[in-house]
Order: C-alpha cells, then sequence, then structure tokens
C-alpha cells in the first residue's frame, strides 16, 4: 500500500475563524456606555470619593460667604452671595475635572490600559468613556453645591432657563477641562504626579480671576491677566446668567474656549493615547 506525503505548498484549510471587531457608531457608543458604565460603578461603590469630593466645595462656600462675605461689598449685586456662589461652583466643576487625568493615571499605572488595547474595542472609547463619567460625576456634585447655595441665600435671579443655560455652560467647560486633566493623565509617569500636575496650575487660574472679587481691586499689574483669564471669562457670563443680567460677549467666548480647549486637548490626548506604551 502506498501513501502519499502532503504536499507542502498546499495550505491546510485553517480551523481559526477570524474575529471581526465590531465597527460604526452604534459599536461606538456602546464602547463608550460600557467604559463610562465601569468607572461609575466604581464610584458608586467607593462613596467616600463622593464625600471627599463635595466637601471641599462646601467649606469654600462656607468661608467665603460667612467669613469674608461681611468685609466684601460689590456694586451692582444685591448681597455678596449672589457675586460669589457662581465663581465657587465654576471653581468646583473645573477642580473636579481633574479626577480624570487622576483615574487614567492610576488605570495606565495599574496596566489596565493596556488590557483594554488589547480588546477588540474602540481606542477613543477609553478616554471619551472616562471623561464622560466623570461629568456625570461632576454633575452630581454641582447639584449638591446648588443646594448649599440656596441655603446660605444665593438666588436664582434670573430665572430658571437662564440657570439651566449656566449650569450647561459649566459643565461643557468642566468636559473641556477633563481632556486637559486626560492629557495630563496620560503624560505622567504615577497617580502621585497626576494629582500635582491637576492641582497645581489650578489654583492660580482660578483665584487670579473674577471668581471670589472684581478683578479692579488686584494690583495694575495683574489685573490684565485676571480679565482676560478664561476662567474669568465663564465666570462673568454664569454670574451674568443666574443674576438676570446680559452676559454680553462672555457667553460667546466662553463656548468658543469650551469648544477650542476640547477639540485640541482632545485630539492630543487620542494621539498620546495610541502612542503612548508603559
Amino acid at each position: 500500500m502506498t501513501t502519499t506525503a502532503p504536499d507542502p505548498s498546499v495550505a491546510a484549510p485553517s480551523t481559526i475563524s477570524s474575529h471581526t471587531v465590531p465597527t460604526g457608531p452604534r459599536w461606538l457608543a456602546s464602547d463608550i456606555r460600557v467604559e463610562a458604565g465601569r468607572h461609575l460603578t466604581a464610584t458608586w461603590r467607593n462613596p467616600d470619593l463622593l464625600v471627599f469630593a463635595t466637601i471641599q466645595p462646601i467649606m469654600f462656600v462656607v468661608l467665603f460667604v460667612y467669613v469674608f462675605g461681611g468685609a466684601i461689598t460689590v456694586p451692582g449685586y444685591s448681597s455678596y452671595q449672589q457675586f460669589v456662589v457662581p465663581g465657587i461652583f465654576a471653581q468646583t466643576v473645573v477642580f473636579g475635572s481633574a479626577f480624570t487625568g487622576i483615574g487614567i493615571a492610576e488605570d495606565m499605572q495599574k496596566g489596565f490600559i493596556d488590557r483594554l488595547r488589547s480588546l477588540p474595542m474602540y481606542p477613543s472609547a477609553v478616554l471619551v468613556g472616562r471623561t464622560t463619567s466623570d461629568l456625570v460625576r461632576n454633575t452630581f456634585t454641582f447639584a449638591i453645591m446648588m443646594i448649599v447655595g440656596l441655603i446660605v441665600g444665593f438666588r436664582l435671579e434670573g430665572g430658571l432657563a437662564n440657570a439651566v443655560l449656566a449650569t450647561v455652560l459649566l459643565l461643557a467647560f468642566a468636559f473641556a477641562f477633563s481632556w486637559i486633566q486626560a492629557l495630563i493623565g496620560l503624560s505622567v509617569k504615577s497617580v502621585e504626579a497626576a494629582n500635582s500636575a491637576g492641582f497645581i496650575w489650578m489654583f492660580p487660574m482660578t483665584f487670579v480671576s473674577s471668581a471670589f472679587v472684581d478683578p479692579s481691586t488686584m494690583p495694575g499689574w495683574l489685573q490684565p491677566i485676571a480679565e482676560h483669564n478664561p476662567f474669568t471669562v465663564v465666570t462673568n457670563a454664569v454670574r451674568a446668567l443666574y443674576n438676570g443680567m446680559d452676559p454680553g460677549n462672555d457667553l460667546w467666548i466662553s463656548i468658543a474656549w469650551a469648544v477650542g480647549i476640547t477639540v485640541v486637548f482632545g485630539a492630543l490626548s487620542f494621539r498620546k493615547f495610541s502612542s503612548a506604551s508603559r
């Protein structure tokens, strides 16, 4: 009996079917939803994070309203609460964006990002899911802050529609800053570095602004810096809306800042995410 050896030039049929990676907007939205849900689930299971995230802005409200409020008067406003509380709102949501960088740095350090890269999912969904979940958390923190503001005497003098517009503008600005923090989280080597790099520049940005005092009371050389600070622009816009005043060009300039920061730092973050390897 004669046996014929298999011809090595003839490839054997493959027993492993190729895996097709899902594509399209529906799958992208699904990946973003899953990734955002993962972060939100972790947040709800760690209530300490939410508690400490709300304690700091509450302390700012109490200190500025009850400690400094009696010594500070701002022309054109019925009380110091009407002037300072919108500024604390803006500071709170911007500071809240720092958790994006810290969370991404933690995932990078633990190797979780590398695991996500190996899965059949959109790479962009990792960052968009993270920033979206932090936007939801920021919205929750803002709701707590609004309640505290109403308790200390802040009132929506501009009506409900203007208040909603001001709130959306604040959250859009916070979402934009989350992309700055995302780039920081992808660029540093540790969670500690992300924490320091994420907060150190926000303190001068928020305090050298119109959030707590009128920039005209600052030294002459500092006034132009405070007046052209994008944080001042958005604070002035939301303060005017909450108080029923005309925000003027500050509204459109704030929207331009929010969109511009999101586009620029979003693109830089996606590029960094694609090239980073640890």
